[in-house]
């Protein structure tokens, strides 16, 4: 079993960087982009590229974790390829990512509005240990505004709430109670629709509740895992 963690819009691998400390076998994706490379300009892209990834890498029985951007990409691969995945994940998402303009309109223009970008994206990693939260700012900022443009206008372009109830494979829908960029309904929506789901919410956690609240979140991945074998 394989469990692969994908992040979300403007992020990285670092974003689950108590989850790859706590899971040694565990792989997190840097998305082409992310800084390296040119992004994928669509979530069915991404799903390609994360596809094609997993693929060279001969891995099996994969579990398939995704935080926001991450987990549209999650419930895109489990709907199209479901024989290739042991179990889902869906942290922090939605089956709809409708993105607030303000978000958007932060990161246009590029290197015009890098600041305003930058003071925003440090407000959404408040809560998290100072020390991963200086390298997140750094990563961040080699990013950069543009690609987390190009990732939210994906996101927005993203509507899988009808077909959603395909899904049939074992899956974990986790969240913060105090999430306001995908609020609890959100994850709600999915554990209602996706039959034998299960869902936690973590109490006073944010969008990154992994970095956040790491210990509660590894404890009910390793919990889902154990059942899963």
């Amino acid at each position: 079993m394989k469990l692969v963690f994908v992040h979300g819009a403007g992020d990285s691998s670092l974003s689950f960087y108590y989850q790859l400390r706590h899971f040694r076998n565990s792989k997190a994706i840097d998305l082409p982009g992310h800084p390296n490379s040119k992004p994928c300009t669509s979530i069915d892209a991404y799903v390609e590229w994360v596809r094609g990834f997993n693929t060279a890498r001969r891995y099996k029985d994969v579990v398939l974790c995704g935080h926001s951007m991450g987990g549209a990409i999650a419930l895109q691969y489990a709907l199209r390829y479901p024989n290739e995945l042991k179990a889902l994940i869906l942290m922090s998402t939605g089956a709809r990512l409708r993105v607030r303009p303000d978000l958007i309109k932060q990161c246009q223009n590029g290197g015009a509005n890098a600041g305003v970008w930058l003071e925003a994206r440090e407000s959404q990693y408040e809560g998290i240990a100072p020390d991963i939260h200086q390298v997140l700012m750094q990563r961040a900022k080699e990013i950069g505004p543009a690609v987390a443009c190009n990732d939210l206008n994906a996101c927005n372009h993203f509507d899988v709430m009808e077909q959603v109830k395909e899904i049939s494979l074992p899956t974990m829908v986790l969240c913060g109670s105090a999430d306001d960029t995908t609020p609890v309904k959100y994850s709600d929506y999915l554990a209602q629709q996706i039959k034998g789901s299960r869902e936690r919410v973590i109490p006073e956690g944010r969008h990154y509740v992994q970095l956040e609240k790491y210990q509660q979140v590894n404890e009910a991945i390793e919990e889902f895992l154990a059942e899963l074998k």
